[in-house]
């Protein structure tokens, strides 16, 4: 049996690096076709959660991760020699960017390091985690070649990036469409055999700067729009129009046109990120991505807007937002998830104390986060503390909030996601940020 045979069969050997919110259910779903796959994770308190069958990512089902767990499918370690054994190595570490928002490419050339040490003839090598066009070609595959294998040849590197939507309960990891593409015809080839039997939809491209691209095209497409739609809300709170009816009526139009709301500002681990490595990637060849620039100003700028909003909202009644009380309801980037990467409800959070106001925050899939080396809490939402405080600022509209008992008990509550619209008593109270800033009623 030929090696490409071999990735056609369960016989596989499949090791992911990086057991985080993209590599946990990849693993997931590798298992769940019957190829056992050994996870390579450095924090030895994920590895012993995987080793006892404890689920601690939101997408992936308590059930199955056990199962698989129970069945051997899946085992977990800290041991990056295990490589020695294995045919496919899918690499799904995080790719943040620093303080200059250059790409940090630390934790992919760590994992490189370590897969250098145990390369191997007939290695498949899937970089999964998102970065610039070129990363593949041009700073993955000359240390793998240092090995003295080639590419194509003796062994196969390609991409396919991640498309994790956090929550969505549609579409999941194996029914996204998965982009492909090799170093090289054979590269792809044998990285399809592998995908094929992992995921419902393979979509092949002709090589791995086309498929990096891609991926960034999809993350910045969303950025820009938000920025539009960002920017939309403050026109509107100028001409005294709501927003949001505008952008549920444009959306009546069959073709043409994509929703899109805004909001306090960006987060996540992909749109306010994977933009910014297709900037600094033209920026080396001297041009300037004008596009990605103004929507990451708009976008940055709307925690900022959030908090006037509520300093008006304070004026209207009287107060100053030195010596208030607030809280932020939502810390989470978005509803309905545990997520806090890159949540703008921390922007926020800090201008509002940097503005002298005291601060908590309620999030009930967020009880807890660092700052600044202490731990915060999420507090209860109880009418008491509801009437003791002099705003809410809603950054994150959970579905499990009653919002009508917020309106009902707070002073004022400015209003970022427009969780408020319709509701009763908001006369006088409710700020809803791009609704014309002008009273609720």
């Amino acid at each position: 049996m030929s090696f490409l045979e071999k990735l056609k069969t369960k016989d596989t050997q499949f090791c992911v690096i990086g057991l985080g919110y993209v590599g946990l259910p990849l693993a997931v779903e590798v298992a769940n076709v019957g190829i056992k796959v050994t996870g390579i994770e450095i924090d030895p308190i994920k590895v012993e959660k995987i080793t006892k069958g404890e689920n601690y990512i939101g997408d992936v089902k308590d059930a199955e991760l056990k199962a698989a767990v129970d069945k051997g499918l899946i085992v977990a370690t800290t041991d990056f020699s295990v490589i020695n054994d294995m045919d496919v190595v899918s690499i799904c570490v995080p790719t943040p960017l620093n303080k200059l928002k250059d790409p940090d490419m630390s934790f992919i050339t760590s994992a490189l390091v370590e897969i250098e040490k145990y390369m191997h003839k007939d290695l498949v090598v899937i970089l999964e985690s998102t970065t610039y066009p070129g990363t593949t070609r041009e700073y993955m595959l000359p240390r793998l070649e240092e090995s003295g294998l080639k590419c194509g040849e003796d062994f196969y590197l390609a991409f396919s990036p991640e498309r994790v939507d956090p929550g969505n309960p549609i579409y999941l990891t194996k029914n996204t469409p998965k982009v492909l593409g090799g170093v090289t015809p054979a590269c792809l080839e044998h990285s399809k055999a592998i995908y094929d039997q992992i995921f419902d939809e393979i979509v092949p491209v002709s090589s791995a700067e086309a498929a990096e691209m891609a991926k960034l095209l999809e993350n910045t497409f969303r950025m820009i729009n938000i920025g539009w739609v960002n920017e939309l809300a403050i026109m509107c709170d100028r001409l005294g129009v709501d927003a949001w009816e505008v952008i549920d009526a444009a959306a009546t139009k069959p073709f043409g046109f994509m929703k899109f709301y805004p909001g306090p500002g960006l987060g996540g681990h992909c749109i306010p990120i994977d933009p910014h490595y297709l900037s600094w990637k033209m920026k080396t060849l001297n041009y300037k991505t004008k596009f990605i620039d103004l929507a990451a100003e708009v976008n940055t700028s709307m925690p900022e807007y959030v908090v006037h909003t509520l300093m008006d909202g304070m004026n209207m009644h009287k107060k100053a937002l030195n010596g208030s009380t607030v809280m932020v309801l939502g810390m989470a980037y978005k509803n309905d998830i545990d997520d806090l990467r890159e949540s703008p409800a921390f922007d926020v959070y800090n201008l509002l104390e940097d503005g002298g106001a005291t601060v908590c925050y309620h999030d009930s899939y967020c009880p807890e986060f660092n700052r600044n080396g202490g731990k915060v809490e999420s507090v209860p939402l109880t009418a008491e503390l509801l009437k003791s405080l002099d705003a809410v600022v809603i950054t994150t509209a959970h579905n499990n909030v009653d919002y009508q008992f917020i309106v009902d008990n707070s002073n004022l509550v400015i209003d970022s996601r427009n969780a408020t619209k319709g509701l009763k008593n908001t006369e006088g109270k409710v700020l809803r940020m791009g609704a014309g800033r002008v009273m609720d009623n």
